[in-house]
């Protein structure tokens, strides 16, 4: 019987009653194989003797010790009156004295006798004058010669004194004693007939233990070595699962043909040469590498499938104009879809400007088309009279048609949805080539397993002559200081961003607004030169001929929301202003401090923040100032927030892991992702016997999807 098909309710379980099932379900507990899976957070090690002066010492020091000792009861007092009265046993060990607090369990009384050994499991704290514990475990000591202990996999010696014990996170009204007693009988009944989806072979190479054995070691373990083998066989498992759909997938991805070939006749080595000419800079080495493994990728029999990862201001836009050229020069059209209005209009402007000399036909599907506008420009693309289509999610609207769409490139991928993205391709009557750019660089890790059947290119340099952004933190009672800085900056001809959390006045969330402090700065602090104010509640013609006017230097400052995080290119604002920096997440940050910094000259980012900062707040703010690259702080977001809200997959089941971290076992997933191309290559059917297992687990559910 495989754990997946463990689909009994906890209330087969013994002790599982109807209001222990509810409590059950609140922690997503909802069969057997739910209660196998739901790990343990910690250990209690009772096997070690801590003595009450060790436990009262870690108490002076504010550390939480366990005292795991045997002690004697000398004294027995009650607090109160009543019923309701609270027993207080006074106890020593050989080496210190203490209390313990028996509130909420009078019986106690009846069954701690002074004179007699007991041993206890309690942490201590220094309150009225003494050590008292209100959180312990007792337990008579047996009789000499007895231990009370149990073997491997036993839940308690009743306390279960002399093992390590599996601590829980639990909900409110569940005790840790009774859902550990709820695993016990679990792995009782049903632990010991588990099959192993993993083939045999695979097993033996890796050193992997038995999965009936590994749930029974990181539940109760004999010991913590085989906790840890046990920890490593089932992250390996979880991560193994992941890689093979992915590899799977990509090895599916090798056999697809793109359909008919290429039609090579506008092909004109000139274009490409004109193109360049045109560029202020000269491409980096990084730019250099990508292209051609883009044109590689177009030259190919099968559909491109790429990742272009780069810093903000790293160049994937130029990269995505020339994958543009060469579609078009082979007869083809390219769907360029962008998640805002600003940032694809700044797409199309750039298109005509660069494409349009070299006879590619660009043109750009906004909503605020008028009707006709829009019919004359849908006719056109269905009749192939539009290379180069740029838009946002109206892109993959059923009345967008195409004539030839041979390529997708999708900006900021992140911010769209796996349906959105498979809506565009089914565009095509044949696989595309298909181009994601991100400017949120995706740790390695991340990127194995979440875009681990996509090929990644990335631009790790910037265009030479860009200096390093200065970043500073700044409390909010100082913000004058940066009103100064800022001033210099404007006197020089420069422009600022000042970008606020809030669009307007909030008495629940007291955070600064856009519109508040945008009347600030015009009337008090920067009177002299012209401000405007952006956000998402304007209307979009609004916004553009604000935003434009902001582009074309007329408005020096411009007051927003994070709707500029993305798409603003102003190679004259050199000054970034963010204010309740804390509230803002690392990739935020990081692209909203993108927006300055896009020319030579030097640049400046002031995160100003208010009140007690909680300690991701600080951590985030320290990064920031700290570094610019973007791929380091894209590995310290992972290690903050965590794999599944920086994939955006949750929603699908992907990347629910259990026990696996995908950041800090890296290693295990190297080793999972080899193993896993090595089977894609050899069954990538799994039709062998051994592989049975992994073909039904990956028909069974989530497990089996990855990222298209």
């Amino acid at each position: 019987m495989y754990l997946r098909e463990l689909t009994q309710k906890p209330r087969e379980i013994s002790g599982v009653g109807p209001a222990n099932a509810r409590l059950l379900s609140l922690l997503g507990i909802e069969t057997v194989a739910g209660l196998l899976e739901y790990f343990p957070r910690d250990y209690q090690d009772r096997q070690k003797p801590v003595t009450l002066a060790e436990a009262i010492r870690g108490g002076r020091e504010g550390a939480a010790v366990w005292a795991n000792t045997v002690i004697w009861v000398d004294d027995l007092q009650f607090l109160g009156f009543g019923k309701k009265r609270t027993p207080k046993f006074r106890v020593h060990d050989s080496s210190a004295a203490g209390a313990l607090m028996g509130f909420n369990r009078p019986f106690l009384a009846q069954t701690l006798k002074p004179g007699r050994p007991y041993r206890l499991w309690g942490s201590f704290k220094y309150r009225y004058g003494e050590f008292q514990s209100t959180d312990f475990e007792v337990e008579p000591c047996p009789p000499s010669g007895e231990t009370g202990e149990t073997g491997s996999g036993g839940e308690e010696s009743r306390g279960g004194f002399g093992r390590i014990l599996p601590v829980y996170r639990l909900t409110r009204d569940l005790r840790l004693k009774s859902l550990r007693s709820f695993i016990a009988d679990a792995l009782r009944t049903y632990g010991r007939h588990i099959e192993d989806e993993l083939p045999a072979p695979l097993i033996k190479r890796r050193g992997l233990l038995p999965l009936n054995r590994a749930l029974q070691e990181i539940h109760f373990p004999g010991d913590f070595s085989a906790c840890g083998e046990a920890a490593r066989t089932l992250k390996y498992r979880e991560l193994f699962f992941l890689q093979l759909g992915v590899a799977r997938r990509g090895a599916a991805r090798q056999r697809e043909r793109r359909g008919p070939p290429a039609d090579r006749g506008r092909e004109n080595p000139a274009e490409w040469e004109g193109f360049l000419r045109r560029l202020p800079f000269s491409l980096t080495p990084d730019q250099e590498k990508v292209l051609e493994e883009i044109r590689r990728d177009m030259d190919s029999g099968f559909p491109m499938s790429r990742l272009l990862q780069g810093d903000v201001g790293a160049g994937k836009t130029l990269m995505a104009f020339m994958a543009c050229l060469l579609a078009a020069a082979r007869g083809g059209q390219t769907a360029f879809m962008a998640p805002t209005e600003i940032l694809a209009r700044q797409h199309g402007d750039n298109a005509s400007r660069l494409l349009e000399p070299l006879g590619i036909r660009p043109a750009f599907l906004g909503g605020g088309l008028r009707a006709r506008s829009r019919e004359e420009l849908l006719r056109a693309l269905k009749a192939g009279e539009i290379d180069l289509l740029i838009g946002t999610h109206a892109l993959f609207t059923p009345e967008v048609e195409f004539a030839n769409l041979r390529l997708i490139i999708v900006d900021e991928q992140q911010r769209f949805g796996v349906a959105q993205r498979s809506a565009l391709q089914n565009k095509a009557g044949f696989p595309p080539d298909v181009l994601l750019m991100t400017a949120t660089p995706i740790p390695r890790t991340l990127a194995l397993t979440v875009f681990g059947d996509l090929d990644i290119s990335v631009i790790r340099t910037l265009p030479e002559g860009r200096r390093p952004i200065l970043t500073h933190t700044v409390q909010e009672a100082h913000l004058d200081r940066v009103y100064r800085a800022v001033r210099r900056e404007l006197e020089r001809g420069r422009q600022a961003y000042f970008v606020y959390p809030a669009i307007g006045e909030s008495e629940k969330t007291r955070l600064n607004s856009a519109i508040a402090n945008c009347t600030e700065l015009t009337c008090r602090v920067f009177p002299d030169f012209p401000v405007t104010l952006v956000h998402s509640r304007l209307k979009e013609e609004e916004k553009r001929e604000r935003m434009e006017g902001f582009v074309k230097g007329r408005f020096k400052v411009l007051v927003a929301t994070s709707v500029v995080e993305v798409g603003v290119d102003v190679a004259q604002a050199t000054c970034m202003v963010i204010t309740n920096a804390e509230r803002f997440g690392l990739s935020a940050l990081h692209q909203l401090r993108g927006r300055v910094g896009r020319s030579q000259l030097q640049s400046y980012c002031f995160l100003v923040f208010g009140g007690d900062l909680t300690e991701d707040a600080k951590d985030r703010l320290k990064i920031m100032r700290e570094t610019t690259d973007g791929f380091k702080i894209a590995e310290e977001d992972l290690r903050i927030r965590g794999p599944g809200d920086l994939a955006g997959t949750l929603q699908s089941g992907y990347l629910e892991l259990k026990i696996a971290d995908i950041a800090r076992d890296a290693g295990i997933l190297e080793e999972a992702r080899e193993d896993a191309l090595a089977l894609a290559r050899e069954d990538m059917e799994l039709n062998r016997e051994e592989n049975r297992g992994l073909k039904e687990f990956l028909a069974s559910g989530p497990a089996a999807a990855v990222i298209p």
